[in-house]
C-alpha cells in the first residue's frame, strides 16, 4: 500500500510550509504527492510563482507527483496545447483526469509511450465507462484511480458507494486510492476537512486511515493543507491492507505481551463467536499461566492459558459476549471507537494490535 500528501500552491500554506511538508513526508517514507490545478480560491500569481519550484523539490525527494487536471488547466499553466511532454517537464508523473475528457481521449492518453500514468476519478466511475475504455483499447496497465474528496459537510461518499466503485475498479485490475482529512490544519475556504468518506470528516486521522486500509485501499492520501508531524508519522506506520486495532492492554505478563505484538491471520473456518487466529499457538515460547480470567465482552482479546491444554496460546477477539472461563485470560480490550473494525477481519484477513 502507498501513502501520500497533498499540496496546494497559492492557497493556504506558504512556500516554506509546503516545502517542509514534502521534506517531512519523504523522511517518513511517504512516496506520493497530490496537487490540483483547478481550485477556484487559488491565488494565481502565487500559484505560478511557487508551482515549478515545489514540484522540483518533490521530484528531488523521489515522490510520485499526481496532478488533477481539467481543460482549464492549459490556460492556468500558459500551455497552448495539451502535451504530455509539457506536464513531464514540470515533473508530473500521473495525470488525474477529473472531467472534460472523452473516453476516446482517455484511452489514447493511456497508450502513451512517455511513461506518463493516467488516473481515473474513482468516485464517478461506472461499468459503462470501464467497458467503453476496454472497447477503445485503453492500456489498463497504465491506469489507476483515485476517489474524490469532499470539502462541504454532508457531501462525502457512503461506505457502500466507495466499496462498490472500488470493487468495480479492482475487478478491472485497476488500483484505487482515497483521501482522509487532517484534524490539525484544514484547507480553506470551508475548513471542514477533505474526506472521501463522509464518516471520516471528524475522525482522527489514525482511525480514518486504518479504516481505509481495512477496506483494501491501495493508496491513502492526506488531503488537507498541513497535517501535523504526528499525523504524517501515523500514516507512515500504516500496515498494508490489514486491520490494525487500537486496544488497551490488560496484562503485565511479558509472554502474553510478546504474543500480542505479532501480526495474525484470521482462520478461514470462521467461528460464530470469535475471530480466531491461524498461527497464535505456533508463536508461543513458554507456558501461559491463568490470569484475569473474567467475563469476556465484545472486543475482548483473549489468550487461552495452560488449563486449556493443547489450546494454550489460542488468541481470539470476542464477537459475542461470553462468561468467564478459568482457562481463558482476557489480555486486552479493543477500544470502543475501533470495535467496528472487527467486522473487517474476514476469513484469511491479516490483523494486528496497537496498544494505547
Amino acid at each position: 500500500m502507498q501513502t501520500g500528501i497533498s499540496i496546494y500552491p497559492g492557497l493556504d500554506n506558504s512556500f516554506e510550509e509546503n516545502a517542509q511538508l514534502i521534506d517531512t513526508a519523504s523522511q517518513n517514507g511517504i512516496t506520493r504527492l497530490f496537487t490540483s490545478f483547478h481550485i477556484p480560491e487559488t491565488n494565481i500569481s502565487r500559484f505560478k510563482a511557487e508551482l515549478g519550484e515545489l514540484l522540483h523539490f518533490a521530484h528531488q525527494h523521489h515522490m510520485e507527483i499526481i496532478s488533477d487536471v481539467s481543460p482549464g488547466t492549459l490556460k492556468l499553466l500558459g500551455m497552448e496545447r495539451f502535451r504530455l511532454s509539457s506536464f513531464q517537464l514540470l515533473g508530473i508523473h500521473t495525470l488525474r483526469l477529473d472531467y472534460g475528457y472523452s473516453i476516446e481521449e482517455i484511452a489514447e492518453l493511456s497508450r502513451n509511450t512517455q511513461h506518463m500514468r493516467i488516473q481515473l476519478n474513482a468516485s464517478t466511475i461506472t461499468s459503462k465507462i470501464l467497458t467503453d475504455l476496454l472497447i477503445q483499447k485503453a492500456d489498463f496497465d497504465n491506469i489507476d484511480a483515485l476517489h474524490n474528496f469532499y470539502p462541504r459537510e454532508g457531501t462525502g461518499l457512503s461506505e457502500e458507494t466507495l466499496v462498490r466503485k472500488t470493487a468495480m475498479l479492482h475487478k478491472a485490475g485497476i488500483q484505487v486510492g482515497a483521501f482522509i482529512p487532517s484534524q490539525y490544519r484544514r484547507r480553506s475556504p470551508l475548513r471542514a476537512g477533505l474526506p472521501t468518506l463522509e464518516m471520516h470528516r471528524c475522525c482522527s486521522l489514525s482511525l480514518a486511515a486504518r479504516h481505509l486500509a481495512a477496506m483494501g485501499m491501495d493508496s491513502i492520501f492526506i488531503a488537507d493543507s498541513l497535517p501535523s508531524d504526528e499525523e504524517i508519522q501515523t500514516l507512515s506506520r500504516l500496515r498494508d491492507k490489514q486491520v490494525t486495532l487500537h486496544a488497551k492492554l490488560l496484562t503485565n505478563d511479558t509472554l502474553q505481551i510478546e504474543l500480542l505484538k505479532h501480526t495474525f491471520t484470521s482462520r478461514v473456518d470462521e467461528a460464530r463467536d470469535a475471530v480466531r487466529t491461524q498461527e497464535s499457538r505456533t508463536f508461543l515460547t513458554d507456558t501461559i499461566l491463568p490470569e484475569n480470567t473474567k467475563i469476556r465482552p465484545y472486543g475482548a482479546v483473549t489468550i487461552d492459558n495452560k488449563d486449556y491444554l493443547r489450546y494454550m496460546g489460542e488468541l481470539q477477539i470476542i464477537k459475542r459476549p461470553q462468561p468467564a472461563d478459568k482457562r481463558t485470560n482476557v489480555a486486552a480490550q479493543v477500544l470502543n471507537d475501533d470495535t467496528f473494525l472487527i467486522n473487517y477481519i474476514v476469513p484469511g484477513k491479516k490483523f494486528s494490535f496497537e496498544f494505547i
